[in-house]
């Protein structure tokens, strides 16, 4: 077996990034550097058919540490692959599997928007710099390089892990609906834990704020809203105006509010919140949190344009498209509204609900894509908070740990719809205030968060399916 995590690999480190900040690095921390600039060279956006490259680069990595053929499955859609790692454990614990997530493709760059190549690790100013640093390929190398490290060091899980890799996440998520759903034989568990949501944050100072762990996510839906007529010639107006019957429908929809909706996870992030903030607004959280209905809180969080999502479903206009020719009456008018669903709100109530705003028979209302599908919320497990608790305490002291819910989705929709809880709970921590920019011009991951993290699943898994368990 090949030491993959020798000192030799030091001096190729440094030649991967010229300019790179100078840093004695381990051998862990080496080896995970010149796997994160190799699987950030791959670009592994739509139409560039990159994804089973990098799908057969890890094969080959995780082939080294120790794990056979007949662990590693790449399973090719289309242009896309999705990749999974069977961890085979003793089965002494008798619980089925824990899966890992992680989304190996990433939002276009182009190369003319950077400064810098995207696709070209950069270390800078104490970040790493490139598409996918942040979004999310810190995940796969984090989850990557612990898997080789555990096989290396021998150690046997009391139960099988499952790391389980998509390849369209940002886009169509055909590998995430077929891991979910089509290949249970694979990524059956008793719960998955994703690398893509969840994460701490840090003061100037290295003091650590709150840990916000995912346990439920907003889904989301696109609908195409349509007015239509026969139209006409421009200088005879008609009362039936695709484009004007289009813009009544909207304003009802903006000034529609949907009621308001809470689950545990999000009354426990409003009480803890607000008890960390205090004054009038952490006040009104702590109260929503104890009552709902209470309409004051509630008035007082809509105006706050951090919690306001958290109250309910939101749907808003993005994208209009109407008309033919500047003198001619519009025969059709289309508008693109975007809505971010409650947790276990259906998208045909949600349909149904803006046909009911609009009161406009006339107008076709659709969704823009079947695919579309609600996601519940998952319960709290005491021993994944107990073991994320003993992983952050490696890193910062006296974390808190508070549930949330995302207002944007990840792969962990279709999980938690496939039966399976999903909790996100990534070893990202970044600086307050500061934003990574995924999707973005500049995409970054703190240098030492990278470092810093290397551990974070390690002690996870030991302590979720060690031998004391």
């Amino acid at each position: 077996m090949k030491c993959i995590f020798g000192g030799a690999l030091l001096a190729l480190i440094a030649s991967l990034q010229a300019g790179a900040a100078e840093r004695d690095l381990s051998p862990v921390e080496a080896k995970a550097r010149e796997m994160f600039a190799t699987v950030i060279a791959i670009p592994t956006v739509k139409g560039r058919g990159k994804m089973p490259e990098l799908a057969n680069y890890l094969a080959g990595e995780l082939k080294d540490a120790g794990f056979s053929d007949s662990d590693i499955e790449i399973i090719r859609v289309g242009e896309t692959a999705a990749f999974t790692v069977r961890y085979k454990g003793d089965g002494s614990s008798g619980a089925k599997p824990i899966v890992f997530m992680a989304h190996m493709d990433v939002v276009d760059a182009k190369r003319e928007d950077w400064e810098y190549d995207p696709f070209t690790l950069r270390e800078e100013n104490g970040y790493f710099i490139g598409r996918g640093t942040a979004d999310n390929k810190y995940g796969v190398v984090n989850l990557t390089q612990t898997f080789m490290r555990l096989k290396q060091e021998g150690f046997t899980p009391n139960r099988d892990l499952v790391l389980a890799f998509t390849g369209d996440e940002e886009t169509d998520m055909e590998t995430t609906r077929l891991l979910a759903y089509d290949r249970k034989d694979l990524t059956d568990a008793e719960y998955a834990l994703n690398s893509d949501a969840g994460g701490g944050g840090y003061l100037e100072d290295g003091t650590a704020l709150p840990y916000l762990l995912q346990a439920a996510e907003k889904t989301y839906a696109t609908f195409e809203i349509t007015a239509r007529n026969s139209g006409g010639h421009s200088s005879r107006p008609r009362p039936d105006n695709a484009i004007y019957d289009l813009a009544k429908a909207l304003l009802k929809i903006e000034a529609h509010i949907f009621p308001v909706m809470s689950n545990d996870i999000t009354r426990a992030a409003a009480r803890a919140d607000g008890e960390r903030i205090g004054g009038d607004l952490g006040g009104h959280l702590v109260t929503f949190a104890d009552d709902p209905a209470n309409k004051k809180a509630v008035k007082a969080i809509r105006k706050d344009g951090n919690y306001s999502t958290m109250l309910s479903t939101t749907c808003v206009a993005t994208m209009l498209d109407a008309g033919h020719a500047e003198n001619a009456l519009p025969q059709s008018a289309v508008a693109t509204v975007n809505c971010r669903i409650f947790p276990g709100v259906e998208i045909e109530d949600v349909q149904q609900t803006l046909a009911e705003i609009i009161e406009n028979d006339a107008l076709e209302i659709k969704p823009a894509s079947d695919l579309y599908v609600a996601s519940p919320a998952s319960e709290l497990r005491e021993d994944v908070v107990a073991a994320l608790s003993t992983a952050i305490q490696s890193r910062f002291d006296d974390v808190e740990i508070i549930p949330s819910m995302s207002s944007g989705g990840t792969d962990g929709m279709h999980y938690r719809r496939a039966g399976v809880p999903t909790y996100g709970v990534s070893g990202r921590f970044g600086k307050a205030g500061d934003s990574s920019n995924a999707h973005g011009l500049n995409e970054r991951l703190p240098v030492e968060t990278f470092y810093g993290g290397l551990d974070h699943w390690i002690i996870m898994i030991k302590e979720l399916a060690g031998d004391q368990h």
